[in-house]
């Protein structure tokens, strides 16, 4: 350690993410001058083993104000870390850890532990003079992630006008990251064009995708093959869709209910209906097919299709290393979502990353549906080399700030720039 590295302060304050609530942003200073800042985003729909943000509660702001979280960074967060080194993440991140002392983050609030955390990667990566990519991965982070980018918004995201939280496209086509982008653009804007001439078109969702009005959930994905074909492009070859079933919002015991459609499933039935749209659409990837107190249903969905679908293990995995371990000895899941809010530290997912990959598990770096300007995820996914991210739409700046940071990154690597591509979806493509 040296003392320029050492962190001479550190101040929160509260801003407003992208949908008008309030969040956490912490900036570390260090004795060098270097200054690092970082916001942390909140998520809509939520695993019950998800570290606790704090929240105020009350009337003011819905309850949601982070006074206290702000105030615990300021008072004992900050006088716990005055003096260590900004550039040792994990001694730094056991410290907050430690600090807090609870087992799911409620004492402190994992949104306050996350904003510190993230700020002083940044403040990090300043002092020695790099960017967080090549920081948090060396030389070697040349991996430019595929995207996962939403079109239609649907669940907790789009008032529940349809069950299906997220119907994303990636383009295991593409030759680079920029290419993908410019194929989901076009994607995209048909979209929104198809439901306009349609007169089923009422804004976007949280994250940004059309809030279309469907009769059914398939009928979305059919949509979404016609606004891929409009956009000239080749579906399951070019552009393949993805899913976040996001299960948990409507099943609970294995029962499941489709308020759309007004059908009631148990897990084999909702398995029975997934498999079906694996057979009938170019899908790729599948998060949350069932609830996530449903391991059991998990581990034959996987079992059924795992060989050529990606599974993708978000409220039933929250980020955890020791729910990744577990899912591998069950056979449920072959993906994790890596949403560092659901663990409170930067360290405790790179953890669960790291167990993933042992394990052979793919991974996907995430943004919440509240969110920010804040580029963090970014950062992670290309240094962690994780090869892939899902932000959001292709709309709204708190997700464009992330899809053209990516960019920047790919045009200032160069030559050395990789594009994760179709590999990482394993055997389903061709």
């Amino acid at each position: 350690m040296t003392n320029e590295s050492q962190i001479s302060d550190v101040h929160a304050r509260r801003v407003w993410d992208s949908r008008g609530r309030p969040t956490v942003e912490a900036e570390v200073s260090l004795r060098s001058g270097a200054l690092g800042r970082a916001i942390v985003p909140a998520g809509a729909s939520k695993g019950r083993r998800e570290a606790l943000e704090l929240r105020d509660g009350g009337e003011r702001h819905g309850g949601l104000d982070v006074g206290r979280a702000v105030a615990n960074v300021n008072g004992e967060i900050r006088r716990a870390v005055l003096g260590m080194a900004a550039d040792d993440q994990e001694e730094l991140d056991e410290h907050l850890i430690a600090l807090d002392g609870s087992p799911n983050r409620d004492r402190l609030g994992a949104n306050a532990l996350l904003a510190v955390s993230m700020a002083a990667a940044h403040a990090a990566a300043s002092i020695h003079g790099v960017p967080l990519y090549q920081y948090l991965g060396g030389v070697g982070a040349t991996l430019l992630p595929m995207p996962q980018i939403q079109i239609f918004g649907g669940g907790a995201h789009a008032g529940r006008r349809v069950d299906i939280q997220d119907f994303m496209v990636v383009c295991p086509g593409a030759a680079s990251f920029a290419q993908a982008l410019e194929w989901t653009a076009e994607v995209y804007r048909h979209a929104g064009r198809l439901m306009a001439d349609r007169g089923s078109q009422f804004g976007v969702a949280d994250e940004g995708g059309w809030w279309p009005a469907f009769d059914t959930n398939e009928d979305a994905l059919a949509a979404l093959v016609a606004a891929i074909e409009r956009a000239g492009l080749v579906p399951g070859e070019q552009v393949a869709i993805a899913l976040d079933i996001a299960a948990s919002e409507f099943g609970r015991n294995g029962r499941y209910t489709l308020g759309l459609e007004q059908r009631q499933f148990d897990s084999d039935g909702l398995i029975e209906l997934l498999l079906r749209w694996c057979d009938k659409f170019p899908i790729v990837s599948i998060e949350d097919p069932l609830a996530e107190d449903d391991g059991e249903g998990f581990a034959r969905f996987t079992a059924a299709i795992g060989d050529r679908v990606q599974v993708v293990g978000d409220d039933f995995l929250v980020s955890s290393a020791a729910l990744v371990r577990e899912s591998a000895v069950a056979g449920a899941a072959n993906t994790v979502l890596l949403k560092p809010n659901q663990r409170g530290t930067l360290t405790e997912t790179l953890r669960c990353w790291e167990a993933a990959r042992e394990l052979g598990f793919g991974g996907i770096v995430s943004a919440r549906s509240g969110e920010s300007e804040d580029t963090t995820i970014v950062h992670l996914a290309i240094g962690w080399q994780v090869g892939q991210l899902k932000v959001g739409a292709f709309a709204r700046g708190e997700r464009m700030a992330k899809w053209n940071e990516a960019l920047r990154i790919e045009e200032r690597l160069g030559a050395r720039a990789r594009f994760a591509g179709a590999g990482v979806f394993g055997r389903n493509i061709a």
